[in-house]
Formats: C-alpha cells, sequence, structure tokens
C-alpha cells in the first residue's frame, strides 16, 4: 500500500486529520474517522452535559472518552491539548497526564508554545502535531522537536491566528519552511480542497467544519441545521482579547458586535460570551449560542454520516486529479 508522510507517521489510511471541536468532537466521531481511514481527535468539553472548573474531574472526563474511544476503534486517533496560559494551564497539565498514562498515539496540540509540552509527550512515545498560524511559527515547532505541523488558514473555524494568512498563502509558506510533515487546514471540506492542499505542499489535511456536521458528531442538531442552511457569507471573525475566533453568524454575532462597537470592556464582552459554545453545541440555542464554524460552511449542504464524507473524497480525488492533467497540458 502506497502512503504518503502523514500516513506512515500516524499509521493511517488516509492524510485525513478531524480537527478537535469544542463540545462537538467527542468518541463516537473520533472513533468515526479513525474507522473511515483517517484521524479522530477528541476535543474540549467533549461527551459531557455539564460546564466545570475542577481540575480533576476534567481530566477523568477525558479519561473517560478516551476509554469509549478505545472500545470503538482499534485505529490510531488523537487527543486534543491546548496549552492554554495562566491559570487556564493547569487544565492542559491534567490532560497531558491522562493522554500520557491511557497511552493515547497522537496529540494535537494548539493555544500555546510547542515549548510547553512536546518533550514530556514525545518521552512518553506520543506523536506530537502542533498547531500553527505563520511559517515562523512553524520553524519554531519543528526546532522544538513535533512531529508535525498543522498550518490554519484564516479561513478556519474557531480560534484564529491574528496575521489572516489565508490557506493558500500559509500552507506553501510553511512546506518551504520546515522539513518535518505539513497539514493543512483552513476552507477544506471535499475532495477539491484535499487536493489543493497537496498541491500547496501539505502532506495532509486537517478538517472540522465538514465533520461537525456529520451524524456522528455532538453538535446539537438545530445547529447543523442552520449552518448547512448557511451561504458563502455565512461567518464573520470576532476579536476575542488578545484572539480571534470565526463564527457563524447568528443573533449571538451581532449582538457580540454590537457590544464591541458599543465601547464596552473586555471583562464584560467576555462575561457575556461566557458559556455561549455550551448554549449553542449542548443545548441546542441556534441563534443565541456561539458556534464556531469555518468558512466552507458554505460549501456544505447535508447532515452526512461520517464514512460516507470521507468515501466521497476517495471516489472523487482521482477524478479531479485526472480532470487537472487536462486544464494543464497547454503547459507541457
Amino acid at each position: 500500500m502506497k502512503r504518503n508522510r502523514v500516513c506512515e507517521l500516524l499509521g493511517i489510511r488516509y492524510p485525513i486529520l478531524q480537527a478537535p471541536m469544542n463540545w462537538v468532537s467527542g468518541a463516537d466521531l473520533t472513533a468515526a474517522v479513525s474507522n473511515a481511514g483517517g484521524l479522530g481527535t477528541l476535543g474540549p468539553n467533549t461527551g459531557v452535559d455539564s460546564i466545570i472548573e475542577d481540575v480533576e474531574i476534567t481530566g477523568e472526563r477525558i479519561r473517560d472518552q478516551i476509554k469509549k474511544v478505545k472500545n470503538l476503534t482499534e485505529n490510531p486517533f488523537a487527543v486534543n491539548i491546548a496549552v492554554g496560559f495562566g491559570e487556564l494551564r493547569k487544565f492542559s497539565q491534567k490532560v497531558v497526564e491522562v493522554v500520557i498514562e491511557e497511552e493515547v498515539p497522537v496529540a494535537v496540540v494548539s493555544v500555546g508554545s510547542p515549548d510547553v509540552y512536546t518533550k514530556v509527550l514525545k518521552d512518553a512515545g506520543i506523536k506530537v502535531l502542533h498547531a500553527v498560524s505563520t511559517a515562523s511559527h512553524a520553524k519554531k515547532a519543528e526546532k522544538t522537536g513535533v512531529n508535525g505541523v498543522i498550518c490554519e488558514g484564516f479561513e478556519a473555524g474557531g480560534h484564529k491566528g491574528l496575521t489572516e494568512l489565508t490557506t493558500f498563502t500559509l500552507t506553501p509558506m510553511v512546506a518551504d519552511a520546515v522539513t518535518i510533515p505539513v497539514i493543512a487546514g483552513g476552507g477544506i471540506g471535499d475532495a477539491r480542497g484535499i487536493l489543493a492542499a497537496l498541491v500547496l505542499g501539505a502532506d495532509g489535511v486537517y478538517m472540522g467544519t465538514r465533520f461537525m456536521l456529520t451524524k456522528e458528531s455532538e453538535s446539537h442538531q438545530l445547529v447543523k441545521e442552520l449552518v448547512v442552511k448557511g451561504g458563502d457569507t455565512c461567518t464573520i471573525t470576532l476579536p476575542k482579547g488578545p484572539m480571534i475566533v470565526r463564527d457563524f453568524i447568528n443573533s449571538f454575532t451581532k449582538k457580540f458586535m454590537g457590544l464591541k462597537e458599543s465601547g464596552i470592556s473586555d471583562e464584560d464582552l467576555f462575561q457575556f460570551s461566557l458559556g455561549a459554545q455550551y448554549n449553542a453545541q449542548h443545548l441546542g440555542k441556534a441563534e443565541d449560542g456561539e458556534i464556531c464554524c469555518g468558512q466552507v460552511a458554505g460549501l456544505i449542504d447535508g447532515i452526512e454520516k461520517t464514512e460516507y464524507v470521507i468515501d466521497s473524497v476517495k471516489k472523487n480525488i482521482i477524478q479531479l486529479f485526472n480532470d487537472i492533467q487536462k486544464k494543464i497540458e497547454c503547459f507541457l
């Protein structure tokens, strides 16, 4: 079987990684992606029904989800470790402990420096993929010893880098900057996006929104139905303190921007947003909650099984490759 670098590194059939999503990517979705030949990833707050601030309970919750994934698939999977800053780092430290104890094969590390956890994870035999938003960040991650980098363009949902670099420009920059495998994310949801990412220099792809809109995801059905109806301009970026987040446009985002423009303090804006993702993804308050969502939502018109999503890529990508060969004949 012929494989590329990402497949060889992670022991998977197809170079398709499911991005972790808060309250969305639980054990069922993670296992479904891995069973279909990709790499599923457990995200924060999945498989639970309440918001908590207890570190020990947080650790046991992720442990329960890891055990459930292991019961659902024999294939490799990953756990997301959001490094965090200040007091929040106590949560990621606990997740790292659990990931090591449970011998999770892959860690997808984000929202923080690669200096923090790369060595301890690799020393435990875990493959480390670090999310970056610039070529210089990718270089730093490579020097730190990560096994691969995930570069997310500004089109992607959820937390964004501040540079506004798109997938089309960021991916080749990162591919030129490092020698380790590169996984591209942001605006990728079908065979066309995957093939484009590979041509741009990536070894694999990172897809979130497409997998959020599957039957196995924990996203509330009302959220799925609303996002599927979204058009080409259905998302917006929201400034949240030192970070930027891309969300689906609804009543929540409109109220958020109105408060921001009114001059409200960052603390009051933070309080307004508190629990908003939980309200949408878990409680189904699709209009009044926060739906992290990428621009690729405008390309998705159905809620399918995860296996169907990956099978459709497999069926379409060879035909697309043949079509491209015809289009470039003028250069030959």
